[in-house]
């Protein structure tokens, strides 16, 4: 595994976290390649049943990594399909889990980072953390999240959340179906491994893997043809004026105005 993720089993539950709190835990390839893997390997060990996700530091993760940002202005079309591909590959390797993922989200969980929660099957969340898809603010498609939120609050919400742009706290991310449960920092740690403990003991393997295939029955298959829609449509915003003068603004710090 690599160095930006930790996992650490124990009995029935992996404990796998985000390990790069001097870059508020910022999406870069290496990251979404290390969840993809992650995810991969526990998927194929039967000894566990319940994956808590959870990151190191006060922000579970601030979206895409600055330097990435500045790469991607310099990637051709291919290079982009190949990386948006990466992405939607990691997405849905959790989202299709056999497992129960649990979230555990302390701080703010944004764009890229906001879209790793809406494939877990639940969120535990701290009472001061923030959700948002801020992509429209400067001049991004959140194309491939937009798959996974529809189909986690409904088309309604997501249009709310991914339209504005606006951040929003943990109390109304819980009233849209992004959040289930709600602790203090002090307690966060310890009520989400109860519950993922409790899963573990109390549910059968069997059962979770047959009811959560059952419950992607319906998306499934429109889930494969809109991903694949989203994979491109990422890539081509990418080549977008807006999104060049956007991703430059926000390096450099600047306000912009559309």
């Amino acid at each position: 595994m690599n160095q930006l993720i930790k996992i650490d089993i124990q009995d029935k539950v992996a404990h796998l976290t985000l390990d790069r709190p001097e870059k508020r835990n910022a999406l870069n390839p290496a990251m979404i390649a290390g969840l993809k893997n992650a995810f991969t390997m526990l998927e194929s060990d039967d000894n566990i049943r319940v994956i808590l996700l959870k990151a190191t530091g006060t922000i579970f993760s601030a979206g895409a990594d600055l330097g990435y940002l500045q790469q991607l202005q310099q990637n051709s079309f291919d290079e982009n399909l190949a990386d948006s591909a990466l992405m939607r590959e990691m997405l849905y390797t959790v989202w299709s889990s056999a497992k129960i993922v649990i979230a555990q989200v302390e701080g703010h969980a944004i764009a890229g980072g906001c879209g790793l929660v809406s494939v877990c099957d639940f969120v535990f969340a701290t009472p001061e953390a923030n959700f948002g898809y801020s992509e429209v603010k400067i001049g991004f498609v959140p194309a491939i999240v937009a798959s996974f939120l529809v189909d986690k609050v409904g088309k309604s919400r997501a249009s709310e959340l991914l339209l504005s742009g606006a951040t929003v706290p943990a109390n109304t991310a819980s009233r849209y179906g992004l959040v289930n449960f709600i602790a203090e920092r002090n307690s966060i740690a310890s009520e989400a491994n109860a519950y993922a403990v409790k899963l573990s003991n109390e549910t059968s393997a069997e059962s979770i893997r047959r009811t959560k295939s059952l419950l992607r029955a319906t998306r499934d298959l429109s889930m494969e043809a809109s991903l694949d829609q989203a994979v491109k449509a990422n890539a081509e915003s990418r080549e977008t004026a807006d999104f060049k003068k956007g991703i430059q603004s926000f390096l450099e710090k600047q306000k912009l105005s559309w």
